[in-house]
């Protein structure tokens, strides 16, 4: 009866020590200013505008797919609730995304782009693409949203690595590992599926 309670102990002990290390390792600028919720409003740099600029669309349009699926009879209950975690996961992310944006004085909209950005590697679907999904039925419906949302994912998961490799700012880089692990995840679930289909 000990040993679980001793393991409790410690995990709590560790969770504590490696909150207050990340609270007292911040950067001259984090240190500069006192108020923790300045601290990750102030700062940034222009990789976290245009991870924010850039995920914002790419969000919106999984919430639009998933939509999509969901509003369709014949598809398989596991993917429902794929596409329902999605929907639940991405929608929150847009609004803090866009609180973000208006918290650094920065336009939703950019024309500047991430590198790679419309070429391809980003994941996006075409219009023709999504014009296939809302057209497609039942099993195809199905087998067409999970190939698509694997391309989708892996395009977020590039995006967000960008992020984790040139941003600043600790808020947009907490999402961004968030969505590098959650979405890796999901990938594996949806290959998953596909096989069974």
């Amino acid at each position: 009866m000990l040993k679980p309670r001793t393991f409790f102990y410690a995990a709590l002990t560790l969770a504590a020590a490696l909150t207050l290390s990340s609270c007292a390792g911040g950067s001259p600028a984090t240190e500069a200013t006192t108020a923790p919720s300045a601290d990750s409003a102030a700062v940034f740099n222009t990789d976290d505008v245009t991870f924010a600029q850039m995920m914002i669309p790419h969000h919106e349009q999984a919430v639009e797919m998933s939509d999509d699926l969901l509003a369709k009879d014949g598809v398989d209950q596991s993917v429902i609730d794929l596409a329902t975690e999605i929907k639940a996961a991405q929608e929150p992310e847009i609004t803090q995304l866009k609180d973000w944006l208006s918290a650094w004085g920065e336009d939703e909209d950019s024309m500047s782009g991430m590198p790679g950005m419309g070429s391809g590697s980003d994941g996006l679907m075409s219009d023709d693409d999504m014009m296939a999904l809302e057209d497609a039925s039942g099993t195809d419906a199905t087998k067409l949203f999970l190939e698509q949302m694997i391309v989708h994912h892996e395009g977020a998961i590039a995006m967000a690595q960008l992020e984790l490799d040139a941003g600043e700012n600790a808020d947009a880089q907490a999402m961004a590992a968030g969505i590098v692990t959650s979405q890796t995840a999901e990938i594996a679930v949806m290959a998953d599926l596909l096989a069974t289909l």
